[in-house]
C-alpha cells in the first residue's frame, strides 16, 4: 500500500437514504419516524418550479420543529445551472436551525462546482456565527461527473458522501434506456443461445467507490425507479454492497427495509469475520503469517476484510 494512507470515511450509519419532496410537509413526520439512517428533504427534481419557494419554507420550518432523532438530516438543493440554488443555500443557513447536517449537491460535474457551494456556505456560516459546519454529499449524474469523480471526491473537507444518479447519468451518457437503475433489457450477452444480463452501472459504481475510498467519502448507491419490484431493488443493492457501497436511496418507504437488510452484515457474516480474526491471532502467536479457515487460506488481507464487516456491524448496533 502507498505510504499515503487513505483516510477513513465518516463513521455513521448510511444504509438507507429516504427522499421526500419539500412540497409535501405532511409526510415529514413519517419520514422522521422511519427506519432510514438518512433523511433527504428535496428541493430539486421532485418539486415543481412554482413550488420551490414554498418547499424551501416548509423544509426550514421542519428542520427545527420535527424530532429527527439520531438520523442524518440532509437537504438536496437545486442544481448550479438553475436560478434557485443560491437562495436554497442562503435561506437554509440563515434561517434553519443547527439540526441540519448536510447539503446534497446534485449534478456535480467538476471540483469547481463544489468550490462554488463551499465558498457560499462558508460565507454564510461566518456571517451568522454558525458553529456546526455543514457537510456535503454529492450526486454523480453526468459524463463530466464520472470523468472528474476523483477530483470531486477530494474537492472539500466538507465532503461526506457521494451517490450515483442513474437517470440523469444515463441521459448524459446517451444511453438507450428510460429505466432508473437495475437490469436493462438490451444490455445482454449470448452464450450457447441463451441471454445473460450484466450490469450497465457496474463500472460507474466501481469508479465512485474507488474515488470515495481514496478520499474518505461514503459511496452510496442511488435510486431504483421501479418500487413495485422488490427483488430487483434487492439484487441491485446486493451488487452495490459487494462493490463496497455502504447504502442505497429509497424513493418509496417500502424500500427502506430492504436496504437496511442488505447493508447490515448478517449474524452469520459477523460471526465468521470474528472467527477469521481469532484464527489469525492464533496464527500470529504461533509465528505464522497465514492460516487455514474452513478449507481456505486466510492472511493479513483477510484480517482487513473481516475488520470491515465487524466494524460496520458494531457501528450499526451502537446507533
Amino acid at each position: 500500500m502507498s505510504f499515503r494512507i487513505q483516510p477513513a470515511a465518516p463513521a455513521r450509519p448510511n444504509r438507507c437514504q429516504l427522499f421526500g419532496p419539500g412540497s409535501r410537509p405532511a409526510i415529514f413526520e413519517k419520514m422522521a419516524g422511519s427506519a432510514a439512517d438518512v433523511i433527504n428533504l428535496d428541493l430539486e427534481d421532485s418539486v415543481a418550479p412554482d413550488d420551490k419557494a414554498e418547499a424551501r419554507k416548509n423544509i426550514i420550518q421542519a428542520i427545527g420543529d420535527i424530532d429527527w432523532g439520531k438520523k442524518t438530516l440532509s437537504v438536496r438543493i437545486n442544481g448550479l445551472d438553475t436560478p434557485y440554488w443560491y437562495r436554497d443555500v442562503v435561506d437554509l443557513l440563515e434561517q434553519a436551525s443547527d439540526r441540519i447536517d448536510q447539503i446534497m449537491i446534485p449534478k456535480v460535474g467538476c471540483a469547481g462546482d463544489i468550490y462554488a457551494v463551499d465558498a457560499l456556505v462558508t460565507a454564510v456560516e461566518r456571517a451568522k456565527g454558525r458553529t456546526k459546519p455543514i457537510k456535503f454529499e454529492v450526486i454523480i449524474e453526468s459524463a463530466a461527473g464520472i470523468a472528474h469523480v476523483e477530483e470531486i471526491a477530494a474537492a472539500s473537507p466538507r465532503m461526506e458522501a457521494m451517490s450515483l444518479g442513474a437517470a440523469d447519468f444515463a441521459a448524459s451518457m446517451g444511453m438507450q434506456t428510460t429505466g432508473i437503475g437495475g437490469t436493462q433489457e438490451n444490455y445482454y450477452m449470448i452464450r450457447e443461445g441463451a441471454k445473460h444480463w450484466s450490469d450497465p452501472w457496474h463500472w460507474a459504481q466501481a469508479a465512485i467507490v474507488a474515488a470515495c475510498r481514496t478520499h474518505g467519502v461514503l459511496p452510496v448507491d442511488g435510486p431504483f425507479g421501479d418500487f413495485s419490484d422488490d427483488e430487483g431493488y434487492r439484487a441491485q443493492a446486493r451488487r452495490s454492497a459487494t462493490l463496497g457501497m455502504v447504502g442505497k436511496w429509497a424513493i418509496h418507504p417500502k424500500q427502506i427495509a430492504i436496504a437496511n437488510e442488505v447493508f447490515t452484515p448478517s449474524e452469520e457474516a459477523v460471526a465468521e469475520a470474528r472467527e477469521i480474526l481469532a484464527a489469525m491471532e492464533k496464527a500470529k502467536a504461533e509465528g505464522a503469517g497465514a492460516t487455514v479457515y474452513k478449507g481456505r487460506l486466510v492472511d493479513i488481507a483477510s484480517i482487513k476484510q473481516a475488520e470491515v464487516i465487524v466494524a460496520q456491524a458494531e457501528l450499526i448496533a451502537s446507533s
